[in-house]
């Protein structure tokens, strides 16, 4: 059974080598926490061989480079061993949409999937911090005066700057709905309605 609180998941992040995989983009780097009750209790990072040349774009945006890549495991194997790590867990990325197109690509081409639903960070960070200056991770995390030692654009690092950032809104949404236990299903609400209702809706939680 998946655990119904939104403090007990895992929070992923991918590189990839564009921005879709319809255009035959794929993932080279995929980087993980799985939170317990509010804790990182276990991590997944690898890099992946996607069987063709990075641009030289890609390479600047991420600092992960061919060289990198050559001696790295093929897609199929690291999204094998990612899939076991996921089984039985809500999901949450930064713009979830990006990060599960590619999530269901990879899986797809190994006929793997998972059974937990995605959270994106990015949607529920516009209904709660709705004076942000902007909703981009590292402008967030600089907002909530969250520590950042490390490099953007590398799919750990993000993945842990995320779930810091969730972690921090879920104390923030507890604090307005009185429960110190935020439930996931509350999460999907919240980001399927306007930002004009948000207040109301963590009012009457």
């Amino acid at each position: 059974m998946i655990n119904p609180n939104a403090n007990s998941l895992v929070v992923l992040d991918f590189e990839t080598t564009g921005l879709s995989p319809e255009q035959g983009d794929r993932a080279i780097e995929i980087g993980a926490v799985k939170l317990q009750d509010g804790v990182i209790v276990d991590r997944f990072q690898a890099l992946m061989n996607p069987g063709r040349r990075v641009s030289p774009f890609i390479e600047d945006y991420t600092g992960i480079t061919n060289q990198m890549l050559l001696d790295a495991a093929p897609n199929h194997e690291v999204m094998a061993a990612f899939a076991d790590f996921i089984q039985g867990q809500h999901l949450v990325a930064h713009n979830a949409s990006f990060d599960r197109k590619f999530l269901d690509s990879e899986l797809q081409a190994i006929s793997a999937g998972y059974s937990g639903e995605f959270a994106c960070s990015l949607l529920l960070s516009r209904r709660i911090y709705q004076d942000a200056p902007n909703h981009k991770l590292g402008t967030l995390t600089r907002y909530k005066g969250i520590s950042a030692e490390g490099s953007f654009h590398r799919a750990l690092f993000d993945a842990e700057m995320t779930a810091k950032l969730w972690l921090v809104m879920l104390e923030d949404i507890a604090e307005q709905t009185g429960d110190t236990h935020v439930p996931f299903s509350l999460i999907t609400k919240i980001s399927k309605i306007s930002k004009a209702k948000v207040s109301q809706l963590l009012a009457n939680a």
